[in-house]
């Protein structure tokens, strides 16, 4: 069985063909980083207008890529929630016109349950139960997950997710947009220990919670002082520039190794998935390898090119299906930043 994945949820079109056994066949992502660059953030109107531009030539792609023709496509799937209204609907409504057409199911994919999942799919053996940890530039969130199917949402951020606040944080320092690269890089030459920045719930192990706002808003005074109203006025050196982004990358990187930590001692799940884009993160990628281990925790983090936003994962639509979950031809989206119960 041949699956056409979509994904349009934010600012990269994309499209892939999975078969039933997860092997990728084709695989297509256009990003956008360049149109959003001088913006130093994604602007909604303009990734709408560009996923119209990219939307066919993706797809087209990645069929040629796979070496296979609509015709022998069996499914369709399209992430249909959360994301930005104006993304989100090009793709289901691209994904509606080719089921009508070819006369194939619907499947509606979660983008955030899509990001556990490819885990499962980088692993190719079965990973769930699990703890999720889903880690974006939208999102910062802690799931019990059950089963592909069954997803129990634990806690996350009461307010900025952490790839939010590492693309602020960023732009606070005058390096280029997206900020969580960009910090990365920075942070190599700089000193974690330098500023001890706040974080937020550390302690609190039974509360599955991350707050970043005032984190920022910490690396915001050490920068310019709460007197100052504009941090672009201040000259940073090289070496300060490398110590704000190592000791602020380090604050982060301590909650959401104690957050995970704290939801597998929880829910006594001894498995931890993690996705998302920061899932990229070198120092985050590193703590929680030994953390994990030093906790006897089997770990799972997607590797780079599926931790940013991708179809592939949306193989979590052989789930469902299986699961006989299809969707009719006027399904909806469900836009913004969504926190399940």
């Amino acid at each position: 069985m041949k699956l056409l994945a979509i994904e349009s949820t934010c600012d990269e079109t994309a499209a892939a063909v999975i078969t039933s056994d997860l092997v990728v066949l084709g695989s297509t992502v256009a990003s956008q980083d360049a149109l959003h660059q001088r913006f130093r953030g994604v602007v909604p109107e303009i990734a709408a207008r560009a996923h119209l531009e990219r939307i066919l030539p993706v797809i087209d792609e990645t069929l040629r890529k796979a070496g296979v023709t609509l015709a022998e496509i069996d499914a369709v799937a399209v992430a249909n929630t959360p994301g930005l209204a104006g993304s989100l609907l090009v793709g289901v409504v691209a994904a509606k016109t080719l089921c009508l057409v070819l006369d194939r199911p619907l499947v509606a994919v979660n983008h955030l349950h899509a990001h556990i999942y490819a885990c499962r799919v980088a692993a190719q053996r079965e990973v769930f139960p699990c703890v999720g940890l889903i880690v974006s530039g939208g999102h910062t969130s802690l799931y019990r997950c059950a089963s592909p199917v069954e997803f129990e949402h634990l806690g996350g951020t009461i307010d900025d997710a952490a790839g939010e606040a590492f693309d602020k944080v960023a732009s606070m320092l005058g390096l280029p947009y997206p900020g969580g690269p960009a910090i990365s890089q920075a942070a190599l030459g700089g000193d974690r220990a330098k500023y001890r920045f706040p974080r937020s719930f550390i302690k609190e192990t039974e509360r599955l919670a991350f707050s970043f706002s005032g984190l920022k808003t910490a690396v915001r005074y050490e920068i310019a002082g709460p007197g100052r109203a504009d941090v672009k006025d201040v000259e940073l050196s090289p070496q300060r520039v490398a110590d704000l982004a190592a000791s602020f990358q380090e604050a982060v990187v301590d909650c959401l190794v104690a957050k995970a930590l704290a939801a597998c001692a929880l829910t006594n799940l001894r498995v931890l998935c993690v996705g998302g884009g920061v899932g990229a993160n070198l120092r985050l990628r590193e703590r929680l390898s030994a953390a994990c281990e030093a906790e006897s925790i089997e770990l799972h983090i997607a590797p780079p090119e599926l931790c940013t936003d991708n179809a592939v994962m949306g193989a979590i639509a052989f789930e469902r299906l299986r699961a006989g979950q299809t969707e009719s031809l006027d399904m909806d989206i469900v836009a913004g930043v969504m926190r399940p119960t």
